[in-house]
Parts: structure tokens; sequence; C-alpha cells
């Protein structure tokens, strides 16, 4: 209110400055929803200031799934980009109680934390942080026995397809035919040879109350889904898809819109499960050809080689791989919904609309 009133008050000076009456201008019409979103303190879990590279999908995904999840939370956080370039001694922008874990130990610490709260008789929810490296790899294991246990614990993996901090070496999550650094293209083969790890199929074997996979390009989408995992008590996770501008090659001001394409595509599918079964996916209202996906990413540039017939080749196996999604999934949507992949991101914080 105090903020309020003194607007008022330099709107009215303004006036008098000019030389016009209050009768002279219109007064500003009446917008509850929008003076009440900007009314509203924003929580940041984690501050501005950090050294991620710009465009790093990480970092705006980690803020959004800290906004959501709110203060009373705490962090284990695998070793990994985000640790390093939040954390650089001795300097921190978490706001909230982090623990910094082994690249293979988030889930397992996390665990023991949970247990510790537990035992308080405290209700502060436990987040785990990783990357698909410490997710779908080398932290699988401290993962899936957190899960079994039903540890009551978010986990969250941001996913940007290779472990970006030790060099862009190719993972589990590293997508069919893409160049990293030990997956080059050459006589051999053209990039990585294996396909995609399906993480979440795996995730959900455990028959956990809620599996997600989300998107930094539908920031709603995130915000949504953290909040329906907070409100559950037992193991919970969340697969984000976060771009990586020099992993991937593209320039770091098209993040959203290269995350965008790899869902209208099909080749990263928006899904919900409960209990090993989906219940919602975000339907695709104008699916978009993989192709159009590929060719913006330096990662994928030897698929576009004209001389070289297994271009063609590997191009149209991950159409198929994203065709399959979307026939498994019926993430084709029929008509238009107001959370399809045209849809969702038109939503604002606080409701409104484009």
């Amino acid at each position: 209110m105090a903020s309020t009133d003194r607007n008022a008050e330099r709107l009215k000076e303004l006036r008098t400055k000019h030389g016009r009456s209050d009768a002279s201008l219109p007064e500003r019409p009446a917008e509850p929803a929008k003076d009440l979103r900007q009314a509203q303190p924003r929580f940041r879990g984690l501050e501005a200031g950090h050294r991620a590279c710009q465009g790093c999908g990480e970092a705006l995904a980690a803020r959004l799934v800290t906004e959501a999840a709110g203060p009373d939370v705490m962090i284990s956080n695998a070793t990994g980009c985000l640790e390093v370039f939040t954390t650089p001694w001795p300097q921190s922008a978490w706001r909230v109680p982090w623990i910094h874990s082994l690249f293979e130990n988030a889930a397992a610490v996390a665990s023991g934390m949970e247990a510790a709260l537990k035992a308080q008789g405290k209700s502060t929810k436990v987040l785990a942080f990783g990357g698909d490296g410490g997710t779908f790899d080398i932290g699988f294991q401290a993962l899936s026995g957190m899960l079994e246990r039903e540890h009551n614990v978010l986990y969250v993996c941001f996913d940007n397809e290779a472990y970006m901090n030790t060099g862009i070496q190719r993972s589990g999550s590293t997508p069919h035919a893409a160049r990293t650094t030990t997956s080059p293209p050459g006589k051999a083969r053209m990039g990585k040879r294996h396909l995609k790890k399906d993480l979440l199929s795996i995730i959900s074997a455990h028959h956990i109350p809620y599996g997600a996979s989300t998107s930094v390009a539908y920031p709603a989408d995130i915000r949504r889904k953290v909040r329906r995992a907070m409100e559950i008590q037992g193991p919970t996770f969340l697969l984000v898809h976060s771009p990586c501008p020099l992993g991937w090659g593209h320039d770091g001001a098209r993040t959203i819109e290269i995350a965008r394409l790899a869902v209208q595509s099909g080749l990263f599918p928006l899904v919900e499960m409960e209990r090993g079964e989906v219940t919602d996916v975000m339907p695709i209202r104008k699916p978009v050809p993989v192709a159009e996906y590929l060719k913006v990413q330096q990662r994928f540039r030897h698929l576009f080689a004209p001389d070289d017939p297994r271009a063609l080749q590997e191009r149209e196996h991950l159409q198929a791989l994203a065709d399959y999604n979307i026939e498994i999934y019926g993430l084709y949507a029929e008509e238009a919904d107001p959370l399809d992949t045209e849809g969702a991101d038109t939503v604002r914080r606080g409701g409104l609309a484009n």
C-alpha cells in the first residue's frame, strides 16, 4: 500500500509540473489482477550474479524450480555445472539451505537430510538437484534407492544431454547421432550411436506417486509440476530439458526457441506419470519436422552434410523416434488447447495471458 501511495503522489507531482490538472488526464483503469501480481513478493531461491554462461538453460530452470518450491526447502546438489557456477568460493547464489554432494550421491544425501528433518518433526521439503550425468548415469543407483525407500524428496534432473561441466562428453541422456567430444562423427559412425535413455519410464517403474518431464520453454508448466510434486508425500521426480548453448552449439539468445522445438517436434515429450501410469501430456498443436530442431545446433551439423548418404539416414532415424513418441503418448492435438505447445507458454505469472 505504501508503494501505491508513493506512485499516486509522484503522478500528481508530474501533472502539476506540466500544468495539467487531475481532470485533464484520464485515470488509469483498474486492473485488479495485474495490480495484485505486481504487489506480490517474488521469492528467488537462486539469486542473480552467478557465473553461468549466457543463455544457460540450467540456470533458468533452477531459478524457476526454486521460485515455485518456495523458501521452506533444503537442497542437495550433485557436482556439476549448477554447483560450479552458483558456488565459486567464497560466494554463493543460493538463498536457501544448500549442500554440495558428490557427483554420484545427491539422492543419498537428500535421503539423509529428509530422515533427519523427519526425526526432528520438521516439515521442510528436501529437494535434490543433479544434471543428466549425475542422474542418468553416475547417480542412478542412489536415486533408485531413494525412490524404493520412499523418501519424501523431490528429485530434479536438469537435462542438458551431456557431461557439460567436464568437457562435453556423451552421457546416457545424449541423443542419438549427437556430436560430443567422446562421440565425434567420422567414418565409423555419425556421432553417438546409442539412443537416449528413457529415464522417465525407468523412474516410473518404481511406482512413485508422481514423475514428470518439462522444459525451460514452458515456465508455467514447470511451476505447475513443481507445485504438484511439493504437495505429495513421498518420492517425486522432475526431468527438466535445459539447453546448453556451449555444448549444443547455438546462440545463447535462442535457448527458449530451441527448447520449444524439441517439444514441438516430439523428440522431448512432456508427460506426467503417477504410480507407473501416464496421466497427462502436453499436446502438440503444430508438430514441426525434427530437422528444424537439429539444424540450429552445431552438435548435429554433420547430419546435414550433402555428400554423406548417412546424414539423411540418421535424420530419418531421429524423425522416426519423434513420430514414435507422438504416437505412443498420444501427443498430437486434434484441436486447440490452452495448455498445448502453442498455448501453455502464453500464461504469465499471476494467471494473466498475452
